[in-house]
């Protein structure tokens, strides 16, 4: 009852403006107290329309009332905090919108801090209080604040819903179990929350079963990680120091060959010049020589020119010309060329060199490999745009759109000679190399197509049982009939079943030795997978048979390249 007492004076004594204690109270005219602040902000408010108003009962005054302190009441106040009085609970021990309310609060209601499922009812911290002393109250259940406490009343029979039927698999209350339930497989809601928290413990142990063997995972993967990071800073700081060498050696090489060249230069020259002095010296001399010889001639006195002509001094040894050997503007031509070929001997090395590099970088491992793709959708991330290298097309092969297309032609195209081109098969290559994971599809028309991968360096001249895709180790071809499939590698045949399709789709993981063959068509049906190891970068190839006559031209074989993106 003193708690009772208390509570009523706190709710005597507080400000229904701020809702706590009075501070500098004043009571208004209409007889309401409240702390001065409060209502002069209040009347602030309202000065523009000229009448004041009390917030609780909205008497209006006019003019505005002055405000005396009610030393009665703020004594009264002061001295009822002395004694016990509390002050207003903080703002964030009200319920708000989102919060359970008290359900025995009266006015402005306080958070509930515990919901009884026996009672059905949530409580405040003050009236939660019976059910910690009140002996019939300590066995009831309590629980976190809920909202939903009417959710285990029977909606059909007003009553706790104490049970669970395990044949419907819902909670029922005592009545529907002789009910609509009867016969049903019913135990008691505690008995079921038993079996199912047995099984939910299993079920937390298994997730943190799992979570610890992730967890494992995820250091292990970790530490992979360090290592390649580890393993790949120190190839690049390998490669660099590898790399500086050379080029310092080629800069060498280069600083030699230019002192050679520049010191043969200064040996041709001087020698030149040395022959070039003597002749100007020897054109001096026979121009002085012919002015006496012009000045003699020129003598009208007979006995002075005979006088004369003996005293003339014989003319010097003639320089040998035949040593001047004139090379029109090739006189280092050679060095050039040599240089030249280096240079080209240097690329090929390179770039075999570097596919060889390209190649040993993706065959890095890792812990956990991604498994293949399963669906059209899935092969599409991985497809890339291949175009035809005209260098290896045969010459009766025409390439077209945008070198995507081939088409068998009885007429010799006039292509360059290369030595990539093959010459008695009519095939052709990609330009592209291609490694990791690759996928490609091939539009078919016409009788017979072999779709193919192949090494670089399969041979490009030579019978068909040589050269031809699918006859040796270095290919792998899919050769599509208009009836059948057959797939060839190193001469040996394999029959091929499936749908026929004028699209043939081809998947390529070059690290994991897998390549793989489908009919596509609404759906994508597997034809044949080949399971081995790539040692080198792989090409696609196109075989069309060879059209030699008009009456081959009327029923022209084509391949193309698809765009898939």
């Amino acid at each position: 009852m003193a708690q009772k007492g208390v509570q009523l004076d706190w709710e005597t004594f507080s400000c229904s403006v701020c809702l706590d204690l009075l501070k500098d109270p004043v009571t208004i005219p209409c007889g309401h107290s409240y702390c001065m602040n409060c209502i002069k902000t209040h009347w602030d408010e309202e000065d523009e329309k000229e009448i004041h108003s009390c917030p609780q009962c909205r008497q209006t005054f006019t003019p505005r009332p002055v405000l005396v302190k009610n030393t009665m009441l703020a004594d009264l106040v002061e001295e009822l905090k002395k004694t016990g009085l509390q002050a207003a609970p903080a703002d964030h021990c009200y319920a708000g919108p989102e919060d359970v309310a008290c359900d025995v609060c009266t006015g402005r209601k306080l958070k509930a801090v515990k919901s009884c499922l026996v009672c059905l009812a949530s409580y405040c911290e003050k009236h939660l209080q019976p059910h910690y002393e009140a002996a019939p109250l300590k066995k009831h259940k309590l629980v976190e604040p809920s909202k939903k406490l009417q959710e285990n009343i029977c909606s059909r029979h007003d009553e706790v819903m104490k049970m669970f039927c395990r044949t419907d698999q819902q909670c029922i209350c005592y009545l529907c179990s002789v009910d609509e339930h009867k016969g049903h497989d019913t135990v008691s809601a505690a008995a079921e929350r038993t079996e199912r928290q047995r099984e939910l413990q299993l079920s937390r142990q298994n997730i943190q079963q799992r979570i610890q063997d992730r967890e494992k995972d995820v250091k292990l993967l970790q530490q992979e990680v360090e290592a390649i990071n580890g393993s790949a800073d120190k190839a690049v700081e390998h490669s660099e120091k590898i790399f500086t060498q050379l080029i310092r050696l080629m800069e060498k090489r280069s600083s030699d060959v230019k002192q050679q060249i520049r010191y043969q230069q200064e040996t041709e020259v001087s020698g030149v010049k040395e022959l070039q002095e003597k002749l100007e010296q020897e054109i001096t001399e026979l121009k002085r020589k012919d002015a006496e010889l012009k000045q003699l001639s020129h003598t009208e006195d007979h006995n002075q020119f005979l006088h004369n002509y003996p005293s003339l001094s014989p003319l010097s040894q003639s320089t040998d010309s035949s040593s001047i050997n004139i090379r029109p503007l090739r006189y280092f031509e050679d060095v050039t060329a040599a240089v030249s070929e280096l240079r080209d001997k240097l690329q090929d090395i390179l770039r075999e060199t570097r596919t060889n590099i390209s190649l040993t970088v993706t065959e890095v491992d890792v812990l956990l490999s991604e498994p293949g793709p399963k669906t059209r959708a899935g092969f599409l991330r991985y497809s890339q745009e291949i175009k035809l290298d005209p260098n290896t097309a045969n010459t009766h092969l025409l390439l077209s759109e945008g070198n995507r297309k081939a088409t068998a032609i009885s007429q010799q195209q006039s292509y360059t000679s290369h030595p990539d081109r093959f010459t008695s098969c009519c095939q052709v290559l990609s330009r592209e190399s291609l490694t990791g994971r690759c996928y490609w599809e091939v539009e078919l028309r016409g009788r017979e197509v072999t779709v193919a991968v192949t090494y670089k360096n399969i041979r490009r001249a030579g019978r068909f049982n040589i050269c031809g895709f699918g006859f040796n180790g270095k290919s792998w071809a899919l050769n599509c009939h208009q009836k059948s499939y057959t797939f060839w590698f190193n001469k040996i045949k394999t029959p091929v079943s499936g749908p026929q399709s004028s699209r043939v789709g081809v998947y390529l993981d070059h690290r994991a030795g897998i390549l793989s063959f489908y009919s596509v068509s609404e759906t994508m049906t597997l034809l044949h997978r080949v399971q081995t190891t790539f040692t080198q970068p792989l090409y696609v190839g196109l075989w069309l048979p060879s059209c030699k006559d008009f009456f081959d031209s009327l029923y022209r074989t084509t391949a193309e390249l698809c765009k898939l993106r």
